[in-house]
């Protein structure tokens, strides 16, 4: 099993950056596939980027590609997730969540194949 804590989020006026971090505690934080959801008011979770277990491999919604990164970093057992050029449109709660390696062999899009997941942090992006 493991705990994940995001953090990082806060109002930002549109083209602003932001870094969230998810840190992680509990079982090997390699074992794990992670990924990044966010969930506006009175819309469904939806998946914003993912990375795999090693870092090598990496995937993003189209709606952040090219603005958004997530990376990872297993020696601190926290993957983040860098935005840039930030929209109102990305306001929302955002969400880690992680999958086990073992599980599947490359991080999905679809919310129901994670098994853990953080509290959420806010991001309100002001135009």
């Amino acid at each position: 099993q493991v705990q994940l804590v995001e953090s990082g989020g806060g109002p930002v006026q549109a083209g602003d950056s932001l870094r969230l971090s998810c840190a992680a505690s509990g079982r090997t934080f390699s074992s794990y596939h992670m990924g990044w959801f966010r969930q506006a008011p009175g819309k469904e979770r939806e998946f914003v980027a993912a990375i795999r277990w090693s870092g090598g491999g990496t995937f993003y919604a189209d709606s952040v590609k090219g603005r958004f990164t997530i990376s990872r970093d297993n020696a601190k057992n926290t993957v983040y997730l860098q935005m840039n050029s930030l929209k109102p449109e990305d306001t929302a709660v955002y969400y880690c969540a992680a999958v086990l390696r073992t599980k599947v062999v490359v991080p999905t899009t679809q919310k129901s194949q994670y098994d853990y997941w953080g509290q959420g942090t806010q991001v309100t992006v002001s135009s």
